[in-house]
């Protein structure tokens, strides 16, 4: 009689919840308007901006874009909307940067840390530098390589408007050799257990095709690979090609048999252009390309996402502190660093596709428009430097019909400076406002 009873029960609660939905998708649900004026809009980074232009949004979306200041109540339905008022500052469209690790950040004690920190505390970890990273006007980020599955869980959180902070497309593991950049390296013996395909280590073209398999079924939005060594490994194997190329076709071949694109770790020249060769998306670092790279780039329709603050920051922090890194891996940061801006400067004069991204992690999230003051310094234009920020990245990501700029059907994702920063482009180190999907998160006056 209880099985019985808790069945009638049940089946009418749901009977309820199914009729009260009904009801609810029946009724006509009033939209939600803003109204922002602009004192100047950067509404397509490249072209010209847009004195007194208003962005009128609505449910989260660019309705239209007006070359004037408008009345709301000249507006259906504006009556009812809200008005942010932004006539007194620049407003450009929210960043984009397609090289992050958002649950890190480097420190002297980031190997003890590997092994004392929690899932737990990592993923408390990443809500914190999801936050700085959205509250310094990067609406959307690449997540290209982490471990377990916060960087998942944080994703999805900060899509069900649970926390706030940047889109997020993550990698999962990045795909590694055996003893590659991605793989574990200076700790004791045993102390983990061997890796396979889910934790991204992979040998052989088999193996590699499974590994790109495994992370698509963790939930990866793209594929990473560390196609060269890295500058961070604990160990002194240089950074240069690691894979072979059979494992490097394999994977991109996989990747994009499944619809996702791949970008690769690649600082070494033969890595680089290997991995060109190969089909990949995008080289991340690009540290010593050379002329055949800037013609496999143009050949290719690939991106280079520079990831200068991450050459300035090891330097630094190997210069400054004599204790911070092993040997090993001194010497490659001393090494690595100085020749990425001449080799960034060479790449951008040879026309290549740059998209931004900084390596956050390496440096401190939050802090991500450095970058532009680095590109500038190397010799691109604030303006350039603005787009692959913007329209390159959204391309890179797959998303140029959703971000990147500011025009009617896009997601309502602007931020705000002071003033232009095409004459200055420092001024995108202080945002003073952030709308994520029409969501205002920061408007400092």
């Amino acid at each position: 009689m209880r099985l019985c009873l808790n069945f009638v029960f049940r089946f009418t609660v749901v009977a309820m919840l199914v009729s009260s939905t009904a009801i609810v998708a029946s009724s006509p649900v009033a939209a939600s308007v803003t109204i922002v004026r602009c004192g100047e809009l950067l509404a397509v980074p490249g072209q010209d901006s847009i004195r007194n232009a208003t962005v009128v949004i609505e449910d989260g979306v660019v309705r239209e874009v007006i070359p004037r200041f408008v009345d709301e109540l000249s507006i259906e339905g504006g009556r009812d909307a809200e008005i942010v008022d932004l006539s007194d500052r620049f407003v450009l469209p929210g960043l984009i940067d397609c090289h992050t690790h958002i649950t890190f950040e480097m420190s002297p004690l980031a190997a003890l840390n590997f092994v004392q920190n929690s899932e737990a505390d990592v993923a408390i970890d990443g809500v914190v530098y999801a936050k700085r990273t959205l509250d310094a006007g990067f609406t959307t980020i690449r997540n290209v390589g982490s471990w377990g599955d916060t960087a998942f869980a944080l994703r999805d959180a900060i899509n069900a408007g649970d926390v706030p902070g940047p889109r997020i497309l993550c990698a999962g593991r990045a795909i590694t050799p055996t003893g590659g950049h991605g793989d574990v390296h200076g700790y004791v013996e045993g102390l983990f257990g061997i890796p396979t395909e889910i934790q991204g280590v992979a040998d052989g073209a088999d193996s590699c095709r499974k590994a790109v398999r495994a992370q698509m079924k963790r939930g990866a939005d793209l594929i990473k690979i560390t196609a060269t060594g890295g500058v961070l490994s604990r160990v002194g194997a240089g950074v240069e090609q690691q894979f072979f190329d059979d494992e490097l076709e394999a994977i991109v071949e996989t990747a994009h048999l499944l619809g996702m694109k791949v970008a690769a770790h690649a600082h070494g020249v033969n890595g680089i252009n290997a991995a060109l060769r190969a089909g990949v998306n995008s080289i991340e670092h690009g540290s010593y390309l050379d002329d055949e790279s800037i013609s496999l780039f143009r050949e290719h329709g690939a991106y280079y996402v520079p990831t200068l603050m991450a050459g300035e920051a090891v330097v630094n922090a190997a210069n400054e502190n004599p204790d911070y890194f092993i040997p090993e891996v001194k010497a490659k940061a001393t090494a690595v660093g100085p020749v990425m801006m001449e080799n960034f400067a060479k790449a951008y004069r040879g026309g290549v596709n740059i998209a931004f991204g900084t390596d956050s992690a390496v440096s401190p999230h939050g802090d991500n428009a450095r970058e532009f003051e680095l590109m500038v310094d190397a010799g691109m234009s604030a303006s350039d430097a603005i787009v692959t920020a913007t329209i390159n990245a959204a391309a890179l990501c797959g998303l140029g019909d959703e971000v990147g700029t500011i025009e009617a059907g896009k997601k309502a994702d602007l931020i705000a400076v002071a003033s232009d920063p095409r004459q200055n482009v420092s001024h995108l180190r202080d945002v003073s406002f952030v709308m994520r999907n029409g969501v205002v998160y920061v408007d400092t006056p």
